[in-house]
């Protein structure tokens, strides 16, 4: 992981935005298809997308700072079914 680090630290910023922007909007974009489509990884695609925007874009961060304060208020709970009485 050494050698990947100092390999992407030489690359032009233009570059490594650039690879960054097409592998994080192509996760987010494939995690958005999820939800339309049958699949079972619909968020975790779009926050690995933003965390991997978010290495070298801010607001791909605080994002994603707030996607994770929004699903700590999801109770697990009220997302199960209940069944129906009869």
């Amino acid at each position: 992981m050494k050698v990947f680090g100092k390999l992407w630290k030489t690359l032009p910023g233009s570059v490594r935005k650039t690879i960054v922007l097409v592998i994080g909007f192509t996760l987010i974009i494939l995690g958005a298809a999820l939800i339309v489509l049958p699949g079972p990884f619909t968020m975790p695609l779009v926050i690995l997308g933003l965390i991997i925007l978010g290495v070298e874009f801010t607001w791909a961060e605080s994002l994603l700072i707030k996607a994770k304060t929004h699903a700590k208020r999801v109770d697990p709970r009220k997302l199960r079914k209940r069944p129906k009485d009869k």
